[in-house]
């Protein structure tokens, strides 16, 4: 008869998530999930050649494990601002890391709106890669740089007097953030195709860098975003906010989405129903399902009551879920959470679970290029786990296969 023991054989202790619907290769299956040392594991080996059974298991009461959401614009949370906190930027990254972690998302890319070159300076060495944890709260995937290589005409919410062009080239992008900076500590950067010197730069940077380009705050024709995808970007930047509206003869960057006989670009969307109708959202849902990558833009109000707040250097007005510039209508970032623009995709669209999910974990995962590690629950993937009920409510949330509660993880406002 064979035995198994529950402490025999290498690494530290096994545990089993059970009675679930995992997500994986596209579907909800019925399977369990292992995890050893923070990854996710393949079991064959503790079954057979350790004969060795889970330490620990957990009932995941018939819900959904998916792996932790990812959310690739944020501009801050809870009080804190990744751009105008520059003297406390270590307590605003722990906080908002451990904050965003207990909502379930589980790494991130902290973003910084259009700033003069000593921001950053100040905070981008502050925002680079670091492991998630319980004691240090989501991941780190490093910063999303947003400008200031954006249209004046669609500026948005960023400080027309911190714009700026790339004529200069290369030496444009150093003299602004320092190439080196960009290689250590930046996912990816934001900027608008049209504006002079910036398409002629995009294969130099990502050569010279490593990081990912999106297209955004731009008025770019469809030819001139078509020339940046050709060119290497990769992403756009919260889709239909801060761009050339769709017109029937040059649909400008949103047209991207339309386009045949090359890679499409990923798309970020803010799914609060106020950055974005619910049919503009179905529209690119049905265009390129495969491409959404759900983002909040939140900024520092994000789980605050009303009131006025900082984004970057610009005063806003918050209130009943929208957030404008102090005194106009210009909306300046959002206070959605990631889970609630998941559920709201689904409602949106009439998108599936699997599609609302991977529109958070997978999608941005890809666009990245981290699927060895991140969106996914496959063997050697990093043990970042939510459970789910079948409303897409979240449960209960894992990182570095730990499991994060409201005793271990303690974070602060900045009020």
């Amino acid at each position: 008869m064979t035995t198994f023991s529950s402490s025999s054989g290498g690494g530290g202790a096994i545990t089993q998530f059970y009675n679930c619907v995992v997500l994986k290769d596209h579907q909800l299956v019925d399977d369990y999930v292992y995890v050893q040392d923070g990854k996710i594991i393949d079991p064959a080996k503790m079954f057979f050649d350790e004969r060795r059974a889970p330490d620990v298991r957990i009932d995941c009461g018939g819900g959904i494990v998916a792996p932790g959401y990812i959310d690739v614009q944020i501009n801050g949370a809870f009080g804190y601002d990744f751009s105008n906190d520059t003297d406390i930027i270590d307590e605003a990254v722990d906080n908002v890391s451990k904050g965003l972690l207990m909502q379930g998302c589980t790494a991130y890319c902290p973003t910084t709106v259009s700033s003069r070159p000593e921001v950053y300076k100040q905070v981008l060495d502050h925002l680079g890669p670091r492991a998630g944890s319980v004691e240090r709260g989501a991941e780190v995937l490093g910063a999303h740089v947003e400008g200031p290589f954006i249209s004046p005409q669609k500026k948005g919410a960023h400080e027309l007097a911190t714009l700026r062009t790339a004529q200069g080239g290369l030496e444009a992008f150093d003299e602004c953030y320092g190439l080196d900076r960009l290689r250590r500590n930046v996912a990816y950067v934001t900027m608008a195709p049209e504006v002079a010197g910036v398409l002629e730069t995009i294969p130099q940077l990502i050569e010279a860098t490593g990081i990912r380009i999106a297209a955004g705050h731009s008025n770019a024709t469809t030819a001139e975003a078509t020339q940046a995808l050709a060119g290497g970007a990769s992403m756009i930047t919260h889709l239909f906010n801060a761009m050339h509206p769709f017109h029937q003869r040059d649909p400008g960057v949103i047209g991207l989405l339309g386009a045949s006989g090359t890679k499409r670009p990923f798309y970020g969307i803010i799914c609060d129903g106020v950055h974005v109708h619910p049919h503009s959202v179905m529209i690119a849902y049905r265009a390129h399902p495969d491409g959404a990558c759900l983002v909040t833009d939140a900024m520092a109000a994000q789980s605050l009551p009303n009131g006025l707040y900082k984004l970057g250097e610009m005063d806003v007005d918050v209130h009943d879920g929208n957030v404008y510039i102090q005194g106009t209508n210009t909306i300046a970032g959002a206070v959605v959470t990631l889970a609630e623009c998941v559920r709201n995709f689904a409602r949106f669209t009439g998108a599936s679970k699997v599609e609302a999910l991977e529109s958070a974990t997978l999608h941005p995962a890809q666009m990245l290029g981290i699927t060895d590690r991140k969106g996914v629950l496959t063997y050697g993937a990093d043990a970042d786990i939510i459970v789910l009920d079948h409303e897409l409510n979240v449960q209960r949330i894992f990182v570095a296969g730990q499991e994060a509660t409201r005793e271990n993880v303690v974070y602060k406002n900045k009020l």
